[in-house]
């Protein structure tokens, strides 16, 4: 099955979404342990720029994902065609 472009950017952006939270939620534990403090609103503008460069990762990923089962699946259904078999115009 197929998935459409706009099927792989929803995607995208909830997966992304979830991983926002995640990220907002750990930030104030994690970035101390490495000498870093960063107020809340430098914490928003940190995650936003991850956040729109992961939404961009994760549809690119998805569709190059997609056209190379798209192609797998065409090179096995022509592999899978009986000799003799003529294919229609």
């Amino acid at each position: 099955m197929e998935q459409t472009k706009l099927g792989s950017f929803i995607e995208a952006c909830i997966n992304t979404a979830i991983g926002f939270m995640v990220t907002l939620a750990l930030t104030p534990v994690v970035y101390p342990l490495f000498g870093h403090a960063f107020t809340l609103s430098q914490n928003l503008g940190i995650s936003a720029i991850f956040t729109v460069v992961s939404i961009a990762r994760g549809y690119v990923i998805r569709r190059w994902a997609n056209a190379r089962i798209r192609r797998a699946a065409y090179r096995l259904a022509r592999a899978q065609r009986p000799t003799g078999h003529k294919e229609s115009t």
